[in-house]
């Protein structure tokens, strides 16, 4: 049996005519990348042979580890153990099994083996042993990391870009929108001004119409007749509605250019370069944007401090703004508040954003800036939200924190440096 050769091989030396193909057999075995192994084929697994190549690879004598007799089993990694155990039964239906897994070295760290295993059987289908080698395969894996990490960080970077791309289009798209509503609210503006007098002359008219019939024939027939009309028209409430419809219309038209000014504003139509702004103005701007996402949910409060112009790609900020005020409102289950409070300090300013919502459980609270997390139902978020907004913070070499109690609200707290380094272009 192949078992008995392998144990062979650790015996005392054969004389020298008739040992030499086995101490070169030895020699290869010893100096192969793999680690030569087996085990018997049931029960614990118990280690029948081990190369001497596992003193270099993971720093154990062949001998301990062929003595503990749980030795395999309680060196594989917690965490990749179960799946070893679960399936190692198939290896007698299979007759070989392969395994990618962690094992404990004698310096107590984990590195990654690649392990195949082969059921040896007699002529009658009797398992005799398992042989099996195991390979380092850590510098694969952690170069496999590094990928994941560099396709992950790709992804991201393509997810900002199509962002990036969507802010442009709404830009464009305002300005678009901004050209052909303006010109035709500019004149209805105008004429509702316009009306807005003409409707007070004629309401003056009306008045001095019936004064004078009053003064010049009381109690006549004309004088009643007049009465009687203007009780049937309902004149007194005529005259408040017109006044209360034209300012409603006019406040209505106001409305619509504040919100076609804020979409430009908001998007920074042609701005792509740093440039100093009001971040109040900006908080106002992306209020007014999302204005009918939390009117319905919560009261705004705003605790505005003194603050300089910072220097920042405004459109990037009042993406963040847009995504913290969004979430703050559908945090909130009934109804609520949002606070938003501002200052500077040191050559920072910070920005605080707190709602009186439903509040982030502790477990999450250190995944709500990873990509694609999040937790709201299937299709109603991409959880991209927040990871955008701590990349667009970290791109103004700010930071941006997050606190959080369950059924009682959230703050995201942003610090940003009134001239972030990565906005100062090198000299020329």
């Amino acid at each position: 049996m192949e078992f008995e050769v392998f144990e062979s091989l650790t015996a005392s030396p054969a004389p020298a005519h008739a040992a030499s193909p086995l101490v070169r057999l030895q020699y290869l075995i010893d100096n192969t990348p793999a680690i030569i192994y087996s085990m018997v084929p049931s029960g614990d697994f118990k280690m029948t042979f081990v190369s001497n190549n596992a003193c270099n690879v993971l720093g154990y004598r062949p001998e301990e580890m062929v003595a503990d007799p749980n030795f395999w089993f309680d060196h594989i990694h917690p965490d990749d153990a179960p799946n070893i155990f679960s399936s190692l039964a198939r290896l007698f239906v299979e007759g070989e099994r392969t395994y990618e897994y962690r094992f404990r070295t004698a310096g107590g760290e984990f590195l990654w083996m690649h392990d195949r295993l082969r059921l040896i059987c007699d002529d009658r289908g009797v398992p005799l042993e398992v042989i099996g080698s195991l390979t380092d395969i850590t510098a694969r894996k952690r170069m496999e990391q590094e990928q994941q990490e560099l396709i992950t960080r790709l992804s991201e970077a393509h997810d900002q870009l199509l962002q990036s791309e969507k802010m442009a289009s709404i830009g464009q798209l305002a300005a678009g929108v901004a050209h052909e509503i303006n010109n035709p609210i500019g004149f209805v503006n105008s004429n509702m001004g316009t009306l807005r007098h003409y409707v007070g002359t004629l309401m003056s008219v009306i008045d001095g119409y019936e004064q004078a019939v009053q003064r010049a024939a009381p109690g006549t027939p004309l004088a009643t007749e007049l009465e009687a009309i203007g009780r049937e028209a309902d004149l007194g409430y005529l005259k408040d509605d017109i006044a209360d419809l034209v300012r409603e219309s006019m406040d209505g038209l106001k409305r619509v250019r504040d919100i076609v000014q804020a979409l430009k504003d908001f998007s920074h139509v042609g701005q792509t370069d740093w440039q100093y702004a009001d971040v109040h103005a900006g908080l106002d701007t992306t209020l007014n944007i999302v204005a009918n996402e939390i009117k319905y949910k919560a009261t705004v409060e705003k605790q505005y401090g003194k603050l300089p112009d910072i220097k920042c790609m405004a459109s990037q900020l009042n993406q963040v703004f847009m995504n913290l005020l969004v979430n703050a409102a559908q945090a909130i289950r009934n109804r609520g508040t949002i606070t938003i409070a501002t200052g500077a300090a040191n050559g920072w300013v910070w920005i605080r954003i707190s709602d009186t919502g439903c509040g982030i459980p502790q477990q999450n609270l250190k995944r709500v800036f990873e990509p694609f997390f999040t937790t709201k139902p299937v299709g109603s978020g991409t959880g991209l939200g927040l990871s955008l907004s701590y990349s667009n913070v970290n791109k103004h070499s700010g930071r941006i924190a997050v606190a959080s109690t369950p059924d009682v609200g959230t703050t995201f707290t942003i610090h940003l440096p009134l001239v972030p380094p990565a906005s100062v272009q090198p000299a020329g």
